[in-house]
């Protein structure tokens, strides 16, 4: 029960790298907030993980949900203990001269402005109480680009740089900041990544990571409650891989 008593907020924990974590979270003693752009996703996982489980709809890259989600969490369980910022958006690869603005928008406003958005609302409640942890989910795209996907590698480094900056002029207020950055895994931004899900295109990829198989939302679950938890005490900073090898 690593993290009993603790409150976490999970975002794009509806599916994949995010219902792991928050699987992993509840089964270690925490109360969680789901918060997903999709209603039925949703609130399914948090039905499935019982009472110390809500949802809440959230569109990460708008001021005013963001702000609503870090009231309704602290309103429902009383306060906030961890805000880890998973909701992210892929790009199908495609040159980067022939990504449209709507797309390079988007990709910014969910992978970037989300993390400035939750620490704008989280880190006045974490100041406060003088203690905190944010995990941001990175990729492996933001330490060792992959081919046309420029954009979407560009805001994965950005979010790794945010993770260092964050972690350094927040330490003295009691609040940690980690990253994770995981090689594609069995989710559903997949074969967005992949262009085509097929045997040959997955062969391809497999054979970039050493251990040879992708990243599980349970891989991801395991390492965001070592980061999230009292046994992480003194690590700030990092951006973990959780990459099979892949970065090596």
């Amino acid at each position: 029960m690593r993290l009993a008593d603790k409150t976490a907020i999970i975002t794009g924990g509806g599916s994949g790298f995010g219902e792991g974590i928050a699987k992993k979270f509840i089964a270690e003693g925490a109360r969680v907030v789901i918060a997903d752009i999709h209603d039925e996703h949703g609130r399914k996982v948090a039905d499935d993980l019982g009472d110390n489980a809500i949802f809440i709809k959230t569109d990460v890259s708008s001021d005013g949900d963001m702000k609503a989600l870090i009231e309704g969490c602290i309103d429902k369980f009383g306060g906030l203990d961890i805000m880890v910022n998973n909701a992210g958006m892929g790009q199908l690869p495609t040159a980067l001269e022939d990504v449209t603005p709507e797309i390079f928008d988007r990709l910014w406003a969910v992978n970037v402005k989300s993390v400035y958005l939750s620490a704008r609302y989280a880190v006045p409640h974490f100041k406060a109480k003088g203690s905190g942890v944010f995990l941001n989910v990175a990729s492996t795209g933001g330490v060792s680009p992959r081919p046309n996907l420029t954009w979407y590698n560009m805001t994965k480094g950005a979010m790794i740089t945010a993770t260092r900056g964050m972690a350094v002029e927040l330490a003295p207020a009691g609040i940690r900041v980690n990253a994770l950055n995981p090689v594609a895994g069995e989710t559903p931004l997949l074969e967005t990544f992949m262009g085509k899900d097929t045997p040959e295109t997955r062969a391809k990829f497999l054979s970039t990571i050493p251990i040879g198989r992708f990243s599980t939302p349970e891989d991801m679950g395991n390492a965001a409650c070592f980061l999230c938890s009292d046994e992480a005490s003194m690590i700030t900073g990092v951006a973990m891989e959780v990459d099979g090898g892949r970065c090596i």
